[in-house]
């Protein structure tokens, strides 16, 4: 039998205009306006509205939360469900929606602090890292103070986070084909965010988790798990830990997962599921026109 899971993507793969194929279907009618109410801003206006202002961290991660808990939804409506749930960095929380451990306004209430919490940070750097030498940029961190790994997402992409002088000190130290410096002031998934996770934690002990419906791997433990007192632990320390998503790949086909969902806007998870594990089947789900044809899809990855 055929288990798949179900990714949900995080900050980055945002797109202008995502989400507005969803806004004359009554049930997204109301988590729009749901959202609106919490946030005080209207994420159809913001996802209509320029690149900027869409890629600021406070507009993106409610954005991509409500969206990707649409599409969950939906799915779930056409009598779709995962073995498996896991989402990178912000995109655990949409998992953990899908999961039901926490309902629709909790989990964005959740998404909305956070996002406020690492929209003011400052005095961080992120980079991210491309075909590099893993020894030399482990060996190199090992040696350098207030510099972290914050996301290892393929054996051959990973972000570092920390002091902007740490990370600039690491990245004249090794060889790699590309370094692109992130559009964020804080070094976020390092222990620079220690203060904002404390504030954080405050929320997170205040709203109640069930135990999970659907096994969840968290980003910084890849290991899959329904208990809730886990599964908030494990979310609060992603503040301040590095997103194992390399790990989190390798291990969906060690636990019998053949194939994904890539539930939310762009391909990125596809694309590095697809270098990873190349034996898994990846599709996405981003717009309507894509949950269309997944039946298709589904039946043309079945063995004849």
């Amino acid at each position: 039998m055929t288990k798949t899971a179900w990714l949900f993507p995080g900050q980055g793969s945002q797109e202008v205009g995502m989400g507005w194929d969803l806004k004359d279907i009554p049930a997204a009618q109301i988590k729009f306006e749901t959202a609106d109410k919490i946030l005080g801003w209207s994420i159809l206006e913001v996802t209509g509205a320029n690149d900027e202002k869409l890629s600021r961290t406070l507009y993106t991660q409610p954005c991509l939360y409500v969206i990707e808990s649409i599409f969950a939804d939906l799915l779930v409506e056409k009598g779709y469900l995962p073995d498996l749930v896991a989402g990178h960095s912000l995109g655990e929380y949409a998992a953990l929606y899908a999961a039901r451990v926490f309902d629709f306004e909790t989990g964005l209430q959740l998404v909305k602090h956070r996002a406020q919490l690492m929209d003011s940070a400052a005095g961080g750097k992120m980079v991210a890292i491309v075909k590099f030498d893993r020894q030399q940029l482990e060996n190199a961190i090992d040696k350098t103070a207030d510099v972290v790994i914050a996301n290892d997402n393929s054996a051959a992409q990973v972000v570092i986070s920390g002091k902007p002088e740490a990370v600039d000190s690491i990245v004249s130290q090794i060889k790699a084909k590309r370094t692109v410096p992130l559009k964020v002031s804080g070094a976020f998934h390092s222990p620079l965010m220690s203060p904002a996770a404390e504030k954080f934690q405050l929320l997170l002990d205040s709203l109640p988790f069930n135990n999970a419906k659907i096994p969840v791997i968290s980003n910084v433990e890849p290991s899959p798990t329904t208990e809730a007192d886990q599964l908030k632990q494990r979310l609060m320390e992603q503040m301040t830990g590095s997103v194992r998503w390399r790990e989190t790949m390798l291990k969906l086909p060690e636990i019998g997962i053949s194939q994904i969902l890539e539930v939310g806007p762009g391909k990125v998870l596809t694309g590095l599921i697809k270098r990873t594990c190349p034996d898994l089947n990846g599709m996405n789900i981003n717009s309507l026109d894509r949950l269309s044809v997944l039946p298709q899809e589904l039946a043309a990855c079945q063995p004849s």
